[in-house]
Formats: structure tokens, C-alpha cells, sequence
């Protein structure tokens, strides 16, 4: 018997006739919504990423079992560090981590099964995953946002928590192929709302929402 498809947060939030999707780690992943994808994520793109594997660790003892378990540890609070594969490591304030496997591969995220030892503790990660990409998202973020990232170095590798259009969010600032490249996680429960305002600004500077094949193109 074939296991029920796991669902996004933003499931109801497809409507577009020409939607491309596929399955992703037990989770329909909208792939394309229509030709113009690529167009927008150069402008101003949104992306649901929620099906990436992701899992978290945090107690006194957390830095140094990564370690051991070769995972990359940030030096900083609020930062993150990259993993091969795509993946990345989060470290959210002293000492709590989030891990998240690459679009295209990594498997680090997968260690959620793994016995930890006293003063690890393993944090449950149900979150919205999305990506913001292209020219226009400081003028999108300034709207929704009281932080200035453009003012912020991504050379850094900064995490900041904050809240966007009135959600709590943990947004990894970043670029790529010369754009702003971000990663924001939010409660899952507020997935629909976040995406909904997110969108409808992004389309109002010309962007919108886009499939995983456009964001994956960007290297």
C-alpha cells in the first residue's frame, strides 16, 4: 500500500492551468507553474520549498555531537554554515541547530533517527520553507519587514529572527548568480497566510510565485 502523500502548507494555494508538479520526498512539489517562471524569479520569485528534509538538535552538548557526526557547526549565534550538497546548518541563538538537506542532494538532514546523547535534545521541525529570489525582494522585504537587509553583509552568513507581515520567521539572507537568494522558515500553520501575503506583494512588483525548477537553475 503506497504511503499518503505528505501535503504543503501552501497545497490550496495552486490554482495556475499550466501547473507542473512532481513528488519530492513523499510531498507534491509544484515543479513549474508556466513558462514565465524563469522571467520572474529574476524579478521576484517565490518558491515552496517545505519538502526539503529538515530536522533540529539543541542542548549544551548539541555543538559537539555535530561535530562528531562530521555536520559543520557555526561559530556565531545566528548564523549558518553550508553543507555539501546544498544543505545548510543553522545556528539559532547559542545552542539550538536546524539542518536542511540541498535542493539537489544531502542527506544530513536525515539524522532525526539517530540516539543522541544526554543534553542533546532532537527539535521537531514542521515548518513553511520558502525561498525569495530576485532584484526586486529588498523592496519586497521592506514592506513587510522592519529589518534593513540590504544593510546586512550575506558574505556573513547572518540568521535573523524576526517576524514578516506578522508571522515569527528565521530568514537566511544570501545570493546567487548575482541576486538576492533568501531562505525563510515559518510555523507551518501560518504557511497559507505567509505565502499569501508574500505573493500578492511579489506580484505587485512584477514577480510572483514560481516552481522548483526555476530556483534550482540558479547557481
Amino acid at each position: 500500500m503506497n504511503a499518503p502523500l505528505r501535503m504543503s502548507p501552501m497545497c490550496d494555494a495552486w490554482k495556475s492551468p499550466g501547473l507542473r508538479s512532481s513528488v519530492r520526498e513523499g510531498m507534491r512539489v509544484e515543479e513549474q507553474v508556466d513558462a514565465a517562471d524563469t522571467v520572474r524569479a529574476a524579478t521576484l520569485g517565490i518558491a515552496d520549498v517545505s519538502f526539503l528534509p529538515r530536522t533540529g538538535f539543541k542542548g549544551k552538548g548539541a555543538a559537539a555531537w555535530l561535530q562528531a557526526q562530521e555536520i559543520p557547526v557555526p561559530e556565531q549565534p545566528n548564523s549558518w554554515a553550508p553543507l555539501a550538497g546544498g544543505g545548510v546548518v543553522l545556528r539559532l541563538g547559542l545552542s539550538e541547530y536546524l539542518i536542511e538537506d540541498g535542493l539537489t542532494q544531502g542527506s544530513s538532514a536525515r539524522m532525526a533517527h539517530l540516539d543522541t546523547p544526554v543534553h542533546v535534545y532532537p527539535v521537531l521541525h514542521q515548518d513553511v520553507a520558502l525561498v525569495l529570489c530576485g532584484d526586486a525582494v529588498h523592496e519586497l522585504l521592506l514592506q513587510t519587514c522592519n529589518v534593513n537587509f540590504a544593510a546586512l553583509d550575506p558574505a556573513g552568513r547572518p540568521v535573523v529572527l524576526t517576524s514578516m507581515a506578522g508571522v515569527a520567521v528565521t530568514v537566511m539572507p544570501g545570493v546567487r548568480a548575482g541576486r538576492p537568494y533568501y531562505r525563510i522558515w515559518a510555523d507551518g500553520t501560518y504557511g497559507l497566510y505567509l505565502w499569501e501575503s508574500l505573493a500578492g506583494i511579489a506580484r505587485e512588483l512584477g514577480g510572483g510565485p514560481v516552481g522548483v525548477a526555476a530556483i534550482t537553475e540558479i547557481d
